[in-house]
């Protein structure tokens, strides 16, 4: 017979064996699933004994390692199932990790998506496009640690410990340091307006900054009179350590007897930096910092000098000094007992790292905390300079926006910074007290003369910005912090 294939059927291939043969088979068939049977009951039975009196638990051969994820699961299913638009599933990933690390209440910690990230990684690089500023989420605001050097922000009047409300009108309260650096940077040549509170001003301060490409060139150095060379590290990036090698032996082939180190504004970069620059300036062996993990097990890192400078150095930092700049100056302080002049730092003193996902976002979180190599903490302490010297008041003076006219009959903080400012440029405003009366106009009037202005004995555009400008020149002139510097640098040079 044929089955409806075409082919042999089994039993037509069967059937020339003996009668015999065709029992034997069924009888194997029979006992072979019987036996499978048995088994399985066997097996059962064993396995109930087992859990039933056994001294152990048997465990599961795929225990679920994280558990406590079960409400995670639920929550994203439930979202993704039954919430009544589309949702976005790498969104709502995106929030879950970053819930996560916001439950840290750690201002240093953040997770960054693709486009934070990429920002992140640019900071450190040779450039970006923005307004300058190092900033970090605090207690639900956004502050700035320092602006960079030469940066818009910087000569926009933005100041260290400067709270940011708003970005172009829209509240960043409770935004991420990540979330408002996305908001802040920009294309070169673009506009940013930014409300600022500050210590001291009883009114935000409103400011309008052109974005630009920001350099990471973070070292600036010059000579100062008498052989004593100042040089200025603005933030610790990939080549800043090669930098300063590389502008010591300049200042060196310019006779170079003492060095003032300018760490005031830095707010900080990367930790390798900060040890290798560090370990210049301390002899070979010396501690240079510790690095204090959530165990207690702690990492030494020693200076790995071949030989120390040989003149005398002085360190001036400030309250924008921040985290690596702030290790540089504990680890030279105290193994090296090179002398701190300024006001004391900003205080951070945790090590962060960052970890990379492959679709580009990435997360940074505090894996640790470095102590000095006396074993201090400095975290919210900030360090204590050896001689403390402030600038004079006016270098503290808020910036006024040139895009707003200041005149006759207004009365406002601008117009008490502008007092000020006419006060500090040789010419009296009259009585400081925010109110553009007559006497101010003259004064005014008078500045603009003398600075070959158009005579409108008002304040904008071109008058603002030269106002400024002439404040900046004379706090470069009276930088008391630097002529403290010297004067202690010249007599140990002079010993």
């Amino acid at each position: 017979m044929k089955n409806e294939s075409g082919e042999a059927s089994v039993e037509e291939e069967n059937q020339e064996q003996p009668k015999e043969a065709g029992k034997f088979i069924k009888i194997k068939k029979f006992t072979f699933i019987m036996g499978i049977f048995l088994v399985i009951f066997l097996t059962a039975g064993i396995t109930t004994i087992a859990l039933t009196f056994g001294d152990e638990k048997v465990e599961s051969l795929a225990p679920d390692k994280h558990a406590e994820f079960e409400k995670l699961y639920t929550t994203y299913d439930k979202i993704k199932d039954n919430y009544y638009e589309e949702v976005d599933e790498e969104k709502l990933v995106d929030g879950a990790i970053n819930g996560m690390i916001k439950s840290l209440d750690d201002p240093y910690s953040a997770y960054m998506d693709k486009k934070e990230a990429s920002s992140f990684h640019e900071s450190i690089s040779s450039s970006f496009e923005g307004i300058g500023a190092e900033i970090q989420e605090q207690d639900g605001q956004i502050m700035v640690v320092s602006p960079i050097k030469g940066s818009p922000a910087e000569k926009a009047g933005v100041k260290p410990n400067d709270i940011i409300l708003s970005v172009d009108g829209k509240s960043v309260e409770g935004l991420s340091s990540s979330e408002a650096v996305l908001k802040i940077r920009g294309e070169k040549g673009t506009k940013v307006d930014l409300s600022i509170s500050r210590a001291g001003e009883s009114e935000p301060i409103e400011l309008t900054i052109k974005r630009d490409t920001i350099p990471i060139e973070t070292v600036y150095a010059e000579m100062l009179d008498d052989g004593v060379a100042k040089i200025q590290v603005t933030s610790f990036s990939e080549h800043t350590v090669q930098e300063l090698k590389t502008a010591l032996e300049e200042m060196s082939k310019k006779d170079m007897k003492g060095l003032v180190l300018d760490l005031r504004g830095n707010p900080g970069g990367l930790l390798d930096q900060a040890i290798e620059m560090a370990s210049l300036f301390i002899p070979n062996g010396e501690v240079v910092l510790q690095v204090e993990e959530r165990s207690g097990k702690k990492q030494v890192y020693k200076s790995e000098n071949d030989g120390e400078l040989k003149i005398p150095v002085v360190v001036l930092i400030d309250d924008g000094s921040a985290s690596a700049s702030e290790i540089v100056a504990a680890a030279v302080s105290e193994s090296a007992d090179i002398p701190l002049i300024g006001v004391k730092s900003f205080g951070k003193g945790t090590v962060q790292t960052a970890e990379d996902f492959e679709d580009g976002s990435n997360f940074k979180y505090t894996a640790a905390k470095w102590l000095t190599p006396e074993g201090n903490w400095i975290h919210k302490k900030g360090i204590k300079p050896d001689i403390t010297v402030k600038l004079p008041g006016y270098a503290s003076l808020p910036y006024i926006s040139p895009d707003k006219e200041l005149k006759a009959s207004d009365s406002s903080s601008e117009v008490k910074a502008a007092e000020e400012m006419l006060k500090e440029a040789g010419h009296d405003p009259g009585k400081v007290d925010g109110f553009f009366d007559e006497a101010t106009t003259n004064a005014v009037t008078a500045f603009q003369r003398e600075q070959k202005i158009k005579e409108t004995g008002t304040i904008k555009d071109d008058t603002t910005m030269k106002l400024m400008q002439v404040i900046q020149e004379k706090i470069l002139k009276n930088d008391t912090q630097v002529k403290k510097a010297v004067e202690v640098l010249k007599k140990e040079i002079n010993k």
